[in-house]
């Protein structure tokens, strides 16, 4: 069975050993941007291979684009081949806890047209909860040929976005945290606030008591609220950097409203630009 949105422990537990099933470790801290790959030395999930945000899921950065500028697809393409994932392999993908980090890996995977890829649910948190086995070794899994390509209609610039302002049919999601959303906080970036027009759906909302998703029902009342019908295509998602923007993205697959859009610049690349607009409150 292919998983496409999220993949329980169990059903890990279950797959681990199976030669097409490729496990990413993609643990990370903002504040301390060599934690994770300390972490994955001291204990990871069995044959997982580890990746970074900065130097495997971002690109170069210029001052303008953004904190986590997307990669262009030639090293998308060494990355996942490197990492040994090919047309043929499930990929599963985990961070600490909440899938923040990992869902950036999941959507630069579906990007490049690779479908057969979850997000683990709850983590290597809810892995040890259950005493599941981790190991110590460095793994360096045999590299395959990575061969996927963009797909159109994932993405869209800062261009489209200032064009559509005031578009009613153009919904803009704001992934950040209620504070930093109003402006009255902005621990990351020169300028507080959010793009004009923009809901604020906080992506922890998508998780429930216990650290897991919400079940799909729960997601598509909450998220209901920002989608035209049954499709998200009218929306569009967006945080600080274009990471945990991509978890607002898998809850809405997850719960079967599909099509959304990611603004991967986000703020900091809006931001960055003093001429455009900035709404608080």
């Amino acid at each position: 069975m292919t998983h496409t949105t999220l993949m329980s422990t169990s059903d890990l537990a279950e797959r681990l050993n199976h030669p097409e099933l490729a496990v990413v470790d993609c643990r990370f801290m903002l504040d301390d941007v060599d934690w994770g790959r300390r972490s994955y030395a001291e204990g990871h999930i069995p044959n997982a291979v580890y990746a970074h945000i900065d130097a495997d899921m971002s690109g170069a950065k210029t001052g303008t684009n953004g904190r986590h500028p997307l990669p262009d697809a030639a090293e998308l393409r060494a990355t996942f081949s490197r990492l040994g994932i090919d047309a043929t392999m499930q990929v599963v993908t985990y961070d600490q806890d909440n899938g923040m980090f990992a869902s950036r890996l999941w959507w630069l995977l579906r990007w490049m047209g690779h479908d057969a890829v979850a997000v683990l649910d709850g983590g290597l948190t809810q892995w040890m909860r259950e005493g599941r086995p981790v190991s110590l070794d460095v793994v360096e899994r045999e590299p395959r040929s990575f061969s996927g390509a963009p797909r159109d209609g994932m993405l869209v610039h800062a261009a489209e976005v200032e064009a559509r302002l005031g578009d009613a049919s153009f919904r803009l999601v704001d992934a950040r945290a209620p504070e930093r959303y109003r402006g009255e906080v902005e621990p990351l970036d020169k300028v507080a606030g959010h793009i004009p027009g923009a809901f604020n759906h906080f992506y922890k909302n998508n998780l429930g008591a216990t650290g897991l998703f919400q079940s799909p029902a729960e997601l598509r009342a909450l998220l209901g609220v920002v989608v035209v019908g049954d499709s998200a295509k009218d929306v569009v998602g967006y945080c600080g950097s274009g990471v945990t923007a991509c978890h607002n993205l898998l809850a809405l697959e997850h719960a079967g409203l599909r099509g959304a859009r990611l603004y991967a610049g986000s703020w900091s690349e809006w931001s960055s630009d003093p001429a455009r607009p900035v709404e608080v409150g």
